[in-house]
C-alpha cells in the first residue's frame, strides 16, 4: 500500500491507490512525477492550438521535456554518468545553433531530420536492449526491442529522404523503381521476420547469430523506409513527414516498453497520436488519401509535349494562357491573338460573353475582364499572385485606358472595403511577409478591413503562415482558419492570393508538363 511505502501510520487509502507489495518510495515518486509531466506535455500541445498561446505552450512542452530528462537520470541513478552529460551538452549546443541558423522556410526539412533522430534513438535503444538480453529475457521485452529497431530504422531513413527532397538535396519528383511495390513488400516482410527471429531462444543463445539478426533488422527496415518514401513527390512530402513524426513517437513508445520506462511510453504515445491526427488533417485539407500518397498515385510524371519549331511565340503564349482565361472568366474560351505596341491581346468569347485577357510579351502576367459579370482578375503566372474583384461597379469606375497589372491591382484595392488575403508558400519562399504587413497597415489606415485566410497546409506545414505573419506583428485575431472564414468571401470585395499559383490557376488541372500540374 502507499501508506506502507510512505510509512504513514493509521492511514487507510482507497483501493485505486493500492500498489503491489514491495514497490519502493523511489518508484512511486517517479510514477507520480512522470504522470504530472505527461499532463503538462498535453497542456502544452493544447495551448499550441491557439496562436496567442502557442509560444507559451511550446515553452511549457520544452520545460516538461527538460524535467523528464532530469527525472529519468534520477530514476535510473545515472546522474554521475559523465558520458550522459557530455552527450546532452553537445546536443544542447547543436540545438541552439540550429535554432539560430535555420530559417523558417527550412523548418519542414528540419522537422523531418529531427523525426529521423528520434527514430534513430529508438533504434539504438532496441539494439542495446537486445545486446544485453539472454535466452531468459521475457518475450515481451524481446519483441518490443525488435519492433523499436524496425520502426526506428524506417523512421530514420524515411525522414532523411523526406528532408532531402524538401531541401532539394534529392530529386523532388517521385522515384519509381522497377518492381517498386514488390521491393516494398519484400523489405517489409523480411524486416518483420527478423523481429520474430530475434525473440527466439536459439538465436539469442548464439552471439554471432544475434548480432547478424540485429544488423539485418536495422538494414532491411532502413531500406523499407527509403523505398516507401522516395516514391512520394515533393509537394506531398510534408504529409509524409507528419506521418514519420507519428512513427517516431511510436518508436519511442515501443522503446520505452522494451526498457520498462513508462514515461517514455507515455510521451511517445502522445507524439504518435498527435502526429497521426496532424497527418489526417493535412490529407483532408489537400484532398488526398494517405494510401495514395505513399503509393505515389498523387504525383503525375511530367509529360513531354511536342512543339513545332516554326510555331510563333505569340501563338505559343496564347495556348499557355488559354486555361487561365477559362478559369478567370468562367467560360470556355477560344483565343484569338493580335499583337501591337509590345502587348499581346487575347480576345476570348464563347458566343455569350465578351471578355478580354491581356498578357505581357513573356506571358508571365494574365489580366482578365469579363464584361457581362463585372469580374476583373489578375494572375501573375510567374510568381503565383492573383487578385479577383467581384464588384459589378468596378467596370463603371474603371478608367478607359488599359491598366498595367500593378495599376489594376492598386485600383481594385483602392475601391475595396473588405479585403481577404490568402498567403501561400510563395510568400514564405520570397520572404514577403514584411511587404504584406506594410500593405495591410496602409490599407487599414485608409479605413479598409483586412483579414487573413490561412489554409491548413499553406507553406508546406500547418502553422507556417501563422508564424511568418506573427513575426511581422500582424495581430493574431486577423489570422483565420480557412473553414472559419470561408463564408466571409462572398461579402469581400477583393481576395488577394499571394504565392499560391497552383491554388488559383486552373492550369494546375490541365497543363501537363508544367511545374504546377497536379
Amino acid at each position: 500500500m502507499l501508506s506502507h511505502a510512505f510509512a504513514l501510520p493509521n492511514t487507510t487509502l482507497p483501493f485505486f491507490l493500492s500498489v503491489e507489495p514491495g514497490i519502493s518510495t523511489h518508484d512511486i515518486i517517479y510514477y507520480i512525477c512522470a504522470g504530472i509531466l505527461t499532463l503538462l506535455v498535453l497542456v502544452g500541445i493544447a495551448m499550441m492550438s491557439k496562436v496567442e498561446r502557442a509560444v507559451a505552450g511550446n515553452r511549457l512542452g520544452a520545460l516538461s521535456m527538460l524535467l523528464a530528462i532530469l527525472l529519468t537520470l534520477w530514476h535510473f541513478d545515472i546522474f554521475s554518468a559523465v558520458e550522459c552529460w557530455i552527450a546532452m551538452l553537445l546536443g544542447a549546443v547543436i540545438g541552439i545553433i540550429i535554432s539560430i541558423k535555420v530559417k523558417m522556410i527550412e523548418m519542414p526539412q528540419m522537422v523531418g531530420l529531427l523525426n529521423g533522430f528520434g527514430g534513430a534513438a529508438s533504434m539504438l535503444s532496441g539494439i542495446l536492449t537486445l545486446i544485453a538480453s539472454s535466452p531468459e529475457t521475457d518475450i515481451f521485452s524481446l519483441i518490443t526491442a525488435g519492433l523499436a529497431i524496425f520502426v526506428g530504422s524506417l523512421t530514420f531513413t524515411g525522414s532523411v529522404v523526406a528532408a532531402g527532397k524538401l531541401a532539394k538535396w534529392l530529386p523532388q519528383k517521385p522515384v519509381i523503381l522497377k518492381g517498386h511495390q514488390s521491393w516494398t513488400m519484400l523489405t517489409l516482410l523480411l524486416s518483420i521476420a527478423t523481429v520474430v527471429l530475434l525473440a527466439l531462444p536459439d538465436v539469442l543463445s548464439s552471439a554471432p547469430l544475434k548480432a547478424l539478426m540485429i544488423i539485418l533488422c536495422a538494414i532491411l527496415s532502413g531500406l523499407f523506409g527509403v523505398i516507401f518514401s522516395i516514391r512520394v513527390g515533393g509537394a506531398d512530402m510534408p504529409i509524409t513527414i507528419s506521418l514519420l513524426n507519428s512513427l517516431s513517437g511510436v518508436a519511442g513508445s515501443i522503446a520505452g516498453m522494451a526498457i520498462s520506462d513508462p514515461l517514455l511510453v507515455a510521451v511517445g504515445a502522445i507524439v504518435g497520436a498527435s502526429g497521426l491526427l496532424l497527418t489526417q488533417i493535412m490529407c483532408r485539407a489537400m484532398n488526398r488519401r494517405l494510401g495514395d500518397i505513399l503509393l505515389g498515385k498523387t504525383s503525375t510524371p511530367v509529360k513531354k509535349t511536342e512543339t513545332k519549331k516554326d510555331k510563333e511565340p505569340v501563338t505559343a503564349a496564347a495556348e499557355a494562357v488559354d486555361s487561365v482565361v477559362e478559369g478567370i472568366l468562367e467560360t470556355d474560351a477560344t483565343v484569338d491573338v493580335a499583337s501591337g505596341a509590345g502587348v499581346d491581346s487575347y480576345q476570348a468569347t464563347d458566343g455569350a460573353k465578351d471578355s478580354v485577357l491581356e498578357t505581357d510579351p513573356t506571358g508571365d502576367v494574365a489580366s482578365g475582364i469579363d464584361v457581362d459579370s463585372g469580374r476583373i482578375a489578375d494572375v501573375d503566372l510567374k510568381t503565383g499572385t492573383a487578385i479577383v474583384q467581384s464588384a459589378n461597379d468596378a467596370l463603371e469606375e474603371a478608367p478607359e485606358k488599359v491598366l498595367t497589372p500593378a495599376e489594376q491591382s492598386g485600383f481594385l484595392l483602392s475601391k475595396a472595403k473588405k479585403i481577404i488575403i490568402v498567403p501561400g508558400y510563395g510568400m514564405a519562399l520570397s520572404q514577403a511577409q514584411s511587404s504584406v504587413k506594410q500593405l495591410t497597415s496602409e490599407l487599414e489606415q485608409d479605413g479598409r478591413n483586412v483579414e487573413f485566410a490561412i489554409h491548413p497546409v499553406a507553406g508546406r506545414m500547418p502553422g507556417h503562415m501563422n508564424v511568418l505573419l506573427a513575426e511581422v506583428d500582424i495581430p493574431y485575431d486577423k489570422l483565420h482558419e480557412m473553414d472559419d472564414i470561408n463564408e466571409d468571401f462572398k461579402d469581400a470585395d477583393v481576395a488577394l492570393v499571394i504565392g499560391a499559383n497552383d491554388v488559383v490557376n486552373p492550369a494546375a488541372n490541365t497543363a501537363e508538363g508544367t511545374p504546377i500540374y497536379g
